[in-house]
């Protein structure tokens, strides 16, 4: 089942909210080997009514990804907690030009001592939910069942990607947590997911007590990936296989088993599970 998206276009108010430098931009592109990666891209803005944009200032796998494979997924969320997703086709990028003069005329580049926005990526909407406040509610009652559930959950052997850092930082509730899978119409979607924990060191365990039917979309043995993140801008992504919806604790939950672990954070984002062996620097 495709998740449905009802707007093929932003509203004169949609393209306001989208202004502000603070808030929360989310993209999901997909890799050259066909699986799900997430980024958190605060500049993502709407361009015109059809049109998404945002400006890169650091490297990184999603800026790479969209040159082999258009599709993207995106999520903007605004300091009132109003959410916006939907997918879009990225199309090109420029080095100059008025979008390229704005990005670098906002407060938070302008005034950066280290670094400016080098490049600006466009987008054609393909299509939108409409804004909607995020269910705060739902969310706290999910991360209750999701507790439960958790302390439920088998022991799990065999390798443990998720070091006590990356076992805290999705511990904790007031994290962000957002989830991206690859819908049948081959783009990414994003599913916030602010209940999931670390189910011990070897995966990811939450209630499905929210966007229940998004999370019922997502068959079961899919790759799937999780970004987490802290308001103090620290944040990791995981993916695995998604080991589908079952009953715990008399609560539906949907868990992932882990297998890759990555620092999206600046200054070098990289790979850091499995480990990656160190080379010698041989020249200069």
């Amino acid at each position: 089942m495709t998740i449905p998206l009802p707007l093929t276009s932003f509203s004169e108010s949609d393209c306001k909210a989208f202004e502000p430098a603070l808030k929360i931009g989310m993209l999901a592109t997909i890799n050259p080997q066909g699986l799900p990666h997430l980024t958190l891209i605060s500049s993502l803005k709407a361009g015109t009514p059809t049109t998404l944009l945002w400006g890169q200032f650091t490297e990184g796998s999603s800026k790479v990804n969209v040159t082999t494979n258009p599709n993207t997924g995106f999520m903007i969320m605004s300091l009132d907690k109003m959410l916006w997703r939907g997918k879009a086709r990225w199309t090109g990028t420029a080095q100059t030009g008025e979008d390229f003069e704005w990005f670098n005329n906002v407060p938070m580049f302008r005034y950066n001592a280290y670094f400016g926005i080098h490049t600006v990526h466009y987008m054609d909407l393909i299509g939108q939910t409409g804004g909607a406040p995020l269910p705060m509610n739902a969310i706290v009652l999910a991360a209750i069942k999701t507790m439960a559930a958790r302390s439920l959950a088998p022991t799990r052997g065999g390798e443990q990607p998720l070091n006590p850092w990356t076992q805290g930082l999705f511990n904790k509730l007031d994290n962000l947590k957002f989830l991206a899978f690859i819908d049948t119409d081959g783009f990414p979607f994003i599913i916030p997911v602010i209940q999931a924990q670390a189910d011990g060191r070897r995966g990811l365990i939450f209630s499905t007590g929210v966007f229940s039917d998004e999370l019922a979309a997502i068959p079961r043995g899919s790759p799937v990936a999780v970004l987490g993140m802290a308001l103090t801008m620290e944040d990791v992504l995981v993916r695995g296989e998604f080991e589908g919806i079952r009953r715990r604790a008399g609560a539906l939950t949907g868990s992932l088993r882990v297998d890759w672990v990555y620092n999206p954070m600046p200054p070098v984002a990289g790979q850091i599970y499995p480990p990656v062996p160190l080379q010698a620097v041989e020249e200069f």
